[in-house]
C-alpha cells in the first residue's frame, strides 16, 4: 500500500496559494475533507479552483481583490486551518475578519502564540463576536525578529506565510521544522521568496513585495499516514510493505518500535516527487512486542512526532507488559484515546494527560462513535482491524477529514469494512 499526500501540507498550501497572483497548481493533493472545507472557503472569496489530472491536481487561480467579507461561515468554522488565512491577508487590507477556527476537540489550543508572532509584523487581532478583527499597521522596518512562544507547526507556517512578502530579512527563530512546514518552504522558494535554515529551529526569510509566478508543486507525502497504515500492519501482526514513507519523519518512531520488538525492513531511499523529501518503503514482519521500558511521549521535529503518538496507544495494547503514554501537548485527546477501553484495551487514564496501557490485548468487537478528534477515531478503527467479530463504528465524518478512502484502501490488503449511512441493526 502506498502513503499519500500530506493533509496538513496540502491545507498549508492552499492559504499560501493566496499570497501568488500568477497561477499556482498542487499536484496529487489529497482529496479529503479536510481539504474540501478550505476549498469552499477559498471559493467563497473569489478564488478559481480548477480539479484536472483525474481528479489529483489542483490549479488555482485567486482574482485581483479577494472578498473576505463574502466568506463561507460555516466551512470556515469546521476547520482550524482557517488561522492560516491571516498571515496572507495582511498583505491584501488593512482591516479584516475571520471566524472563529474549528476543527478537532483537543481541549483549549489557544491561538494566542499566533497573535503573538503575527503582531511583530503588523497585524493585530481581537477577538469579538465569534469573528476574529485584524487590523494591519505595518513599519517598513528593513528587518524583523521574531521568536515564537511556541514550537507550532500552524503558527510557524503563519509567520512563514506573513514574511513571505514583507520586503527585508526576517528571522523566526523557534520555529517548527515538521514536514508541512518544510514543504511550505519549498513551494515558496519556487515563488521567489529565499528562505534559509529549512528543517531547522531558525528560519531567514527574505521577503518580496509583489509575487506573481506560474507554478508546480508536488506535495510531499504523510508521516502520519505513514504510521496509521504501520500501526494497522502491527496490531493485526500481518506481512506487509508500506511504499513511499518519509522516513525522515519517522526516526524515533521507528527507533521505538525496534525497542518493542517489532521486525521490519527498509529499502534503500529516493526521493520524493516535490525533489526534496527522503522516501523508504518498510516490510513489516509478524512480531511480539513487549511495553517500551520508557515513557512514549512527543516532541517536536525531529522529536516523536504529536500526531503519530496516539498510534502508540493501539500498538502498546497489544504489547506484553505496562507501557506508558505522555500526552503532553493536548488538553483531553489522552480521554479520547480511553475509548480503546471500549474494544478491549486495559487502559487506566492517570489524568488528562497520561495513560497506562496494560497489554496484551484480546480485541472484541463492538458498536461504538467516534470521538470528536482524527486520530484517536483513526485509532478505533485500526483496533478494530484486529477485533474478533464485528466492530460498527459511527460518526465517522471525523476520519473523512484527514483520511482519503482510507476503507477501500484497506480492504484491498484484506481487511472488511463497509461504508453505511444511518442507523445499522444489530447482529
Amino acid at each position: 500500500i502506498e502513503v499519500r499526500s500530506s493533509k496538513n501540507a496540502a491545507v498549508a498550501l492552499l492559504c499560501a496559494s493566496l499570497l501568488n497572483r500568477g497561477t499556482t497548481t498542487l499536484r496529487g493533493i489529497a482529496r479529503i475533507e479536510e481539504v474540501d472545507r478550505i476549498s469552499e472557503v477559498l471559493q467563497s472569496i473569489g478564488v478559481e479552483l480548477t480539479w484536472t489530472g483525474d481528479g489529483n491536481d489542483l490549479v488555482i487561480r485567486r482574482p485581483e481583490t479577494l472578498t473576505p467579507d463574502t466568506i463561507d461561515v460555516r466551512a470556515a468554522k469546521r476547520t482550524r486551518s482557517i488561522l492560516m488565512f491571516l498571515g496572507p491577508l495582511l498583505h491584501e487590507f488593512d482591516e479584516f475578519q475571520l471566524p472563529y477556527a474549528g476543527g478537532c476537540d483537543l481541549g483549549a489550543r489557544t491561538v494566542h502564540p499566533h497573535m503573538s508572532g503575527l503582531s511583530k509584523l503588523g497585524l493585530s487581532v481581537v477577538a469579538t463576536d465569534g469573528q476574529y478583527q485584524a487590523s494591519v499597521s505595518k513599519d517598513g522596518a528593513p528587518t524583523h525578529q521574531v521568536t515564537l512562544i511556541e514550537r507550532g507547526d500552524t503558527v510557524t507556517e503563519n509567520i512563514i506565510m506573513a514574511a513571505a512578502r514583507t520586503p527585508g530579512l526576517t528571522t523566526i527563530r523557534n520555529a517548527s521544522g515538521n514536514y508541512m512546514v518544510q514543504d511550505l518552504c519549498f513551494f515558496l522558494q519556487l515563488l521567489g521568496v529565499e528562505i534559509e535554515g529549512v528543517g531547522t529551529t531558525v528560519l531567514r526569510i527574505r521577503g518580496v513585495e509583489h509575487i506573481d509566478a506560474d507554478v508546480e508543486y508536488a506535495i510531499s507525502e504523510d508521516p502520519i499516514e505513514a504510521m496509521s497504515l504501520l500501526t494497522a500492519g502491527i496490531v493485526t501482526k500481518s506481512e506487509m510493505t508500506v511504499r513511499r514513507c518519509p522516513v525522515e519523519f519517522l526516526d524515533v518512531e521507528l527507533a521505538v518500535l525496534d525497542e518493542m520488538g517489532q521486525r521490519l525492513t527498509m529499502s534503500d531511499e529516493y526521493v520524493s516527487r516535490n525533489g526534496k523529501t527522503r522516501l523508504v518503503d518498510i516490510t513489516l514482519y509478524p512480531s511480539e512486542l513487549t511495553a517500551p521500558l520508557d515513557k512514549i511521549h512527543p516532541m517536536p521535529f525531529p522529536g516523536l512526532n504529536i500526531d503519530n503518538l496516539p498510534f502508540f496507544a493501539v500498538i502498546c495494547a497489544t504489547a506484553e507488559g505496562q507501557s506508558r503514554i505522555y500526552d503532553w501537548v493536548y488538553d483531553n485527546r489522552a480521554v479520547h484515546l480511553a475509548k480503546l477501553s471500549e474494544l478491549g484495551a486495559n487502559i487506566q487514564v492517570m489524568d488528562a494527560h497520561r495513560l497506562l496501557i496494560i497489554g496484551p490485548t484480546k480485541w472484541r468487537g463492538r458498536t461504538i462513535n467516534c470521538p470528536p478528534a482524527l486520530r484517536p477515531a483513526v485509532c478505533l478503527l485500526l483496533a478494530a482491524l484486529a477485533a474478533r467479530g464485528t466492530t460498527r463504528l459511527m460518526d465517522v465524518y471525523v476520519i473523512n477529514r484527514g483520511y482519503e478512502d482510507l476503507p477501500q484502501r484497506l480492504n484491498k490488503l484484506g481487511a472488511r469494512i463497509n461504508v453505511f449511512w444511518g442507523d445499522v441493526e444489530e447482529d
